[in-house]
C-alpha cells in the first residue's frame, strides 16, 4: 500500500506536488529500506571526503605528482561539491527528487571507478570534480526526502539517523581509507578506497524505487543569475582559501575573495527581487524562514568550521607525529566514532530538557575534548598515545549531540514544501563550513610545522578551542535575546 501526500509550495503559481511513498517505518505502515537507501548515499559522499586523506601519499607517488597535483585531488571535489550543493537542490525541486538522487548516485558510482581506474593525475583530478558534482546532487536530496516522507517523532528519528550516518561517515573515513589500504584485497593499493564506493552505489540504484516520487505541476522556475551567483560567490571563497597559503598568497587571492563577499550581496538582492516577483529562489527557505533557521544556519558554520579541520589535523599528527601507520591512525578515530554514535543517541533527551541550548551543551563537551587533548599533548608529550582518548571521547560526544541537535530543529522550523530548498542551503553551509575550516587551520597547522608536529598541533588546537567556544555563545544568543 502506498501513501499519497499533497504539496503546496509558494510562489507566483501555486503548485501542487504529489508525492508516492512507500511505506515507512515511524508510521502506520513501516518499511525500513526508503531510509536505509538514503543514508546509503549520504555515507558514500561524506566519506569520500574524508578517506583520501590516508591515500595521498601512495598516489602521488604512483601518479608521479607534486604537491599542487595532490592537493587538487581534494580541492576539485570540495569546489564542485560545495558550489553546486544549491543549484543541486533546485535540480530535486523542478525534476524530481528521487530522479535528481539517482542521477547522482550514478554519476558518483561512475566518477569512483574513474577514480580507480585512473592512469594520470589529471583524470583522477577531472573524476574527482565529476564525483564532486554527484555528490552536490545526492547531498540534498536525503534531507529533502526525509521530510517528504516522515513527520513528528518519525521524522527526527530519520534525521538522527541521517546525522549518526554522517557522523560515522566522517569519522571513520580514516580508520576504513587505512584498512583498505593496508589489507590491500585486490591488489590495486590505493585504488580500493574509490573502487570500494562501485558496488554500493550499484545497490543504491537497485533499490531507489523505492524512493517517493515527486512531481509538481509547477516546478519552480530556475533562475539563471541566480543560481551563476551562487556558484561564483562559492568558488571565489573556496579557490583562494585552497590555493592561498601554498602560493603566499598573491593578489588574486585577495581578489576572489572581495569577489565572493561581492557575489553573496548580489546573490541576496536577486533573491529578494525574486521574492517581491512572488518567484520561488533558491534562499527562499531562508528569506522567509524564522530566526530560528537562520541561528541554526550561523551556527552549523560555526560547528563545521571545526569538523573536517579536527579530523585533518589530527591524522596528520598521529602518522607524522607519533609514528602510526594508516591503519593505526584510523583505529584511533574509533574512539571518536563511537562517542559519536552516543551523542547523536542522546541528542534527543538533551533536546527535551534544554531545548536548543543542547548545541551549547554539545559545544561544551567538545570544547573539553579538545582541552584534554592539548595537556596531553603540551603536558605530557611522552605519554602513549592512548593518552589522547578520553579527549577523543569528549570531542566526539559533544560533536554527535551539536550536529543533532542543529539539524533537527532547522528542519523541524520549515514547512515540508520548503525541505528541499533548505536542506540544499544546509549541505551548502556544512560543505562551505568544513572547507573554509580546513583552509584556516591549514594556515595555522601547516604553518608551524617547520617546529615539529607537536608544536603545529598546539596551534591547531587553539583554533579549534576557539571556534568551539565561538559554537556554544553563538547557541546560548538566542534565549537571551528572547527574553529581552
Amino acid at each position: 500500500m502506498t501513501t499519497q501526500h499533497t504539496v503546496r509550495r509558494p510562489g507566483r503559481h501555486t503548485s501542487s506536488e504529489t508525492v508516492t511513498a512507500q511505506p515507512l517505518r515511524g508510521t502506520a505502515t513501516a518499511g525500513p529500506v526508503p531510509l536505509i537507501t538514503l543514508l546509503a548515499g549520504v555515507f558514500v559522499v561524506v566519506l569520500d571526503f574524508f578517506i583520501v586523506n590516508v591515500a595521498l601519499p601512495s598516489m602521488q607517488h604512483d601518479l608521479h605528482t607534486d604537491d599542487t597535483g595532490i592537493e587538487w585531488v581534494i580541492a576539485g571535489f570540495g569546489l564542485t561539491y560545495g558550489g553546486l550543493l544549491l543549484a543541486g537542490a533546485r535540480a530535486g525541486d523542478r525534476w524530481g527528487r528521487r530522479r535528481i538522487f539517482a542521477t547522482g548516485v550514478l554519476l558518483f558510482t561512475l566518477a569512483s571507478a574513474a577514480c580507480g581506474l585512473a592512469p594520470s593525475i589529471g583524470t583522477l583530478t577531472g573524476a574527482r570534480i565529476a564525483q564532486g558534482i554527484g555528490g552536490a546532487l545526492i547531498t540534498p536530496m536525503v534531507l529533502a526526502l526525509i521530510g517528504d516522507i516522515y513527520t513528528g517523532p518519525a521524522r527526527a528519528r530519520a534525521i538522527g539517523a541521517y546525522s549518526t550516518a554522517m557522523g560515522i561517515a566522517a569519522a571513520s573515513g580514516q580508520l576504513i581509507g587505512g584498512a583498505l589500504i593496508q589489507l590491500d584485497l585486490l591488489g590495486v593499493g590505493w585504488r580500493s578506497i574509490f573502487l570500494v564506493n562501485v558496488p554500493i552505489g550499484v545497490a543504491i540504484l537497485a533499490l531507489v524505487r523505492r524512493l517517493p516520487g515527486t512531481r509538481a505541476d509547477h516546478p519552480p522556475k530556475l533562475d539563471v543569475a541566480e543560481m551563476a551567483l551562487s556558484v561564483a560567490a562559492l568558488t571565489t571563497l573556496l579557490l583562494p582559501l585552497l590555493e592561498g597559503r601554498r602560493l603566499g598568497w598573491p593578489s588574486w587571492t585577495w581578489a576572489c575573495l572581495a569577489a565572493s563577499v561581492l557575489c553573496t550581496a548580489l546573490l541576496v538582492v536577486r533573491c529578494r527581487v525574486l521574492l517581491r516577483r512572488a518567484d520561488d529562489p533558491m534562499l527562499g527557505a531562508v528569506l522567509r524562514g524564522s530566526p530560528a533557521v537562520r541561528n541554526g544556519l550561523i551556527m552549523q558554520v560555526a560547528l563545521f568550521l571545526g569538523m573536517a579541520s579536527y579530523f585533518l589535523v589530527l591524522a596528520v599528527y598521529l602518522q607524522g607525529g607519533r609514528g602510526l601507520s594508516a591503519l593505526g591512525s584510523g583505529a584511533m578515530f574509533t574512539f571518536l566514532a563511537v562517542a559519536y554514535l552516543v551523542g547523536t543517541a542522546q541528542a534527543e533527551r538533551l533536546v527535551a530538557r534544554f531545548g536548543r541550548r543542547a548545541v551549547a551543551v554539545g559545544a561544551a563537551t567538545s570544547l573539553l575534548g579538545h582541552l584534554a587533548t592539548a595537556f596531553v599533548v603540551v603536558d605530557l608529550p611522552a605519554a602513549g598515545v592512548l593518552w589522547l582518548a578520553p579527549g577523543l571521547v569528549l570531542t566526539g560526544l559533544g560533536m554527535g549531540v551539536s550536529l543533532t541537535s542543529q539539524i533537527a530543529a532547522i528542519m523541524s522550523s520549515v514547512q515540508p514544501a520548503e525541505a528541499g530548498s533548505l536542506s540544499g542551503t544546509l549541505s551548502a553551509v556544512q560543505q562551505v563550513g568544513n572547507t573554509v575550516g580546513v583552509a584556516l587551520i591549514g594556515i595555522v597547522f601547516f604553518g608551524a610545522m617547520d617546529r615539529g608536529p607537536r608544536v603545529a598541533l598546539e596551534h591547531g588546537l587553539a583554533y579549534l578551542v576557539a571556534v568551539t567556544a565561538l559554537l556554544g555563545l553563538l547557541a546560548m544568543l538566542p534565549a537571551q535575546i528572547r527574553r529581552r
